[in-house]
């Protein structure tokens, strides 16, 4: 099977979607399948030499220091670049959309090239163009972004609201496309039911693949540091908890010799940093970013804690990538993270820095539990989590995508409807 892999930004560890890119797309060529990723920036890394990369570039306003970049009259390229820049200048984030018309232009020409198009999360208008030229198409929803929209707006301050609300102007297209493909995958149980509830979605459109890890390169190795404690959080956001993680650390280290290894990209000045600072706890919170995949891998297996303060997760291949390294798991009660972490760690309910605090100094103080967490952890990771097996379903997927394309346009499909809360119904 000719298949094309579209990912509007692709780099490792940002927010999972270079590692999902990267692992599944060598999956499939171990599978005998050929495989092209189309990327925007940032690009993907370390691809298998199978796979083909086409970089399909764009403004990349948020590839810098500067959020947006500045940009001259020289940088516009085509319309698509006008469309990506005054969608910004909106305050609307705007990668998506332009990246799917961009990818529909390309396709006037190499669609013959594919058997199947299969969408990272994009979800653009532009795969609407490509749906109604019969090309068939599949697309993945690790978790329906209006959940990281609910976590935002309730955390802003009334002033910004507004400027939250315009961010994620993007999630009513997301929304309206989804219902408009006739294969979706997603990647856990419960993001996909809560992407059916936010997007009112049909739910036979949907096929359920979990994630995979890696259980060659996240793998236990030597010795532990004493209270490290590790975090991993793609993006410095609310959503991901790391300010109740902070609170802890600040309370555990009270009573233990701790060090925070937090794993991310944060916003320089923004409230993370802030945070460390005014908990007065910057001699023990290391921030990291850039890692290799040996790299990370190392780092997790070094610690002795790894914690998932996660308001929500789709899925977390994080909290996977721990489990193999035996690296003993302290997680939200949020959403995907029970179905992931099952028996094999503990789980406390989010936002609630005292448990949090008791589960860590726990383990802390418990060598013995530690143990058998770390064996349980990587039991779990080998049973249940494997790319080849990630690969195998997507395949079936895809053949589901073109039995749908030869059948025609289908009727759209609505579902049934949202409930209306905080951020009302999807459009």
């Amino acid at each position: 099977m000719r298949i094309g892999l579209l990912s509007y930004r692709s780099k490792a560890h940002c927010g999972g979607q270079g590692v999902y890119v990267r692992y599944l797309s060598r999956g499939l060529v171990e599978l005998g399948h050929e495989v092209e990723v189309f990327s925007g920036q940032p690009y993907p890394e370390e691809l298998d030499p199978r796979v083909r990369l086409t970089e399909v570039p764009s403004l990349d306003l948020f590839g810098g220091p500067d959020f947006p970049r500045r940009v001259r009259l020289r940088d516009f390229r085509d319309r698509y670049d006008v469309l990506e820049y005054l969608t910004t200048k909106t305050g609307t984030f705007a990668e998506p959309l332009a990246f799917s018309y961009r990818v529909a232009q390309l396709m006037r020409t190499r669609a013959a090239d594919f058997d199947v198009l299969h969408d990272n999360q994009s979800l653009g208008y532009g795969l609407l163009a490509l749906r109604r030229r019969g090309i068939p198409l599949v697309a993945t929803i690790h978790h329906p972004i209006s959940r990281d929209r609910r976590v935002e707006l309730d955390a802003a301050r009334l002033y910004k609201k507004w400027g939250v609300l315009r961010w994620y102007g993007f999630v009513r297209m997301q929304a309206r496309v989804a219902r408009r493909l006739p294969v979706l995958v997603g990647v856990s149980d419960v993001a996909t039911a809560d992407t059916i509830a936010d997007f009112r979605i049909d739910p036979s459109s949907f096929r359920v693949v979990p994630l995979g890890v890696d259980t060659d390169v996240f793998r236990p190795a030597g010795p532990r540091v004493p209270g490290r404690i590790v975090a991993v959080a793609s993006a410095d956001r609310p959503l991901k908890g790391v300010a109740h993680l902070l609170d802890a650390v600040a309370k555990l280290r009270v009573d233990h010799d701790v060090e925070l290894q937090l794993v991310s990209t944060l916003e320089p000045g923004g409230a993370t940093e802030r945070r460390i600072a005014e908990l007065g706890i910057a001699d023990c919170v290391t921030v990291r970013t850039g890692l290799s995949d040996a790299d990370l891998a190392a780092l997790l297996a070094s610690a002795e804690v790894m914690c998932v303060p996660s308001l929500y997760e789709g899925f977390s291949l994080p909290t996977v990538e721990a489990l193999a390294c035996g690296t003993p798991v302290v997680a939200s009660r949020a959403g995907a993270l029970p179905e992931v972490v099952g028996d094999a760690g503990v789980l406390v309910e989010p936002g609630d820095v005292g448990a949090l605090v008791t589960a860590v100094d726990g383990l802390l103080r418990s060598p013995a539990e530690r143990t058998r967490l770390s064996a349980a952890g990587r039991a779990r990771a080998e049973e249940r989590f494997s790319w080849i097996s990630v690969a195998r379903a997507t395949v079936e997927a895809y053949q589901d995508a073109i039995t749908a394309a030869a059948a025609g346009p289908v009727p759209r499909k609505t579902g049934a409807p949202a409930a209306v809360g905080s951020l009302g119904q999807e459009g």
